[in-house]
């Protein structure tokens, strides 16, 4: 079954006005669009681990069922560090439903029952995705607000360290 997903207009980011004793740093639409990127990332990462975490059956179910409430933990974090973020550079975050879906670049996780061994599978797919989003921007965010690039570093650590404890269930020595 296909199915279409609608997206607000207007939607994505947009600037906010200044107010008050906020006088500080205003995010480029580059930087606003590139946070926007990894926050979409983050919200939908925070998703697919919950998806895996009610859906896994089989081999130590219970490790890998505990673990994906960390990286759960992980990404809704990050979302709200990173939509804060954009907060305080007077840029607008989007994280509707609708955006999500339409924007995210996380391949889509399965519907339904799935062994432990495939979720891990797909579970380092959208982790390394996410990290992705984050290094394929890096660059531009780091010339743009090095402050910005340093959240990067830490979420960046966390999730390359969730991606080596969910795939370590599966792989053998060398």
């Amino acid at each position: 079954m296909t199915q279409s997903v609608t997206v607000p207009d207007p939607h994505g980011a947009e600037k906010t006005t200044r107010e008050n004793a906020e006088r500080g740093f205003i995010a480029s639409d580059a930087l606003t669009k590139n946070l926007q990127t990894v926050l979409v990332d983050f919200i939908a990462l925070s998703l697919t681990a919950k998806q895996a975490h009610w859906n896994i059956v089989g081999t130590n179910f219970r490790d890998l069922h505990l673990n994906l409430d960390e990286l759960t933990d992980i990404a809704r974090a990050g979302s709200d560090e990173i939509a804060e973020r954009m907060r305080a550079l007077h840029a607008s975050p989007d994280g509707r439903p609708a955006v999500i879906a339409e924007q995210t670049g996380l391949p889509e996780f399965p519907n339904g029952e799935i062994s432990t061994h495939d979720a891990i599978d797909h579970m380092v797919a959208s982790i390394e995705a996410t990290v992705a989003s984050m290094r394929d921007c890096h660059d531009e965010v780091d010339s743009a607000d090095p402050t910005t690039a340093d959240i990067f570093h830490s979420y960046i650590a966390q999730l390359e360290q969730q991606a080596w404890f969910i795939s370590a269930e599966t792989r053998t020595p060398k």
